[in-house]
């Protein structure tokens, strides 16, 4: 009977120590560099990319729409971890500015990852 209390103690350490903690690395982490490509949102606006409001393109001499950003690849300029959730900066890939006078815009990563507005593009 003492051996067998032995060995469950055994068997249950073993199983514990086993099972510590790693050190989660997500390989979806954006990376300063990395490609996105802006897509369609499933609402009329961005909720998660910051772009300006409509009626203050229209003052800057734009049209008042998103069209113009559909489709357009990004690059990551900057990564920030704030409470917990990423931000990052995004700046063209072919250099131009967003709506005429937009050089970056920033965005929360994980949750325009989720919604959608934007997806990564494989090198």
């Amino acid at each position: 009977m003492k051996n067998l209390l032995f060995l469950l103690i055994f068997v249950c350490g073993v199983s514990f120590a086993s099972t510590s903690p790693t050190p989660v690395v997500n390989n979806n982490d954006p990376k300063v560099g990395d490609v996105l490509k802006i897509t369609t949102p499933k609402h009329v606006a961005f909720n998660h990319i910051e772009f300006p409001k409509l009626n203050f393109i229209v003052k800057r001499g734009g049209l008042p729409n998103y069209k113009s950003v559909y489709g357009e690849l990004v690059i990551v300029k900057k990564v920030t971890n704030e409470d917990g959730s990423i931000h990052v900066l995004l700046e063209r890939k072919d250099g131009k500015k967003f709506f005429g006078f937009l050089k970056q815009v920033s965005a929360n990563y994980t949750d325009s990852i989720e919604a959608g507005e934007i997806v990564r593009v494989d090198k």
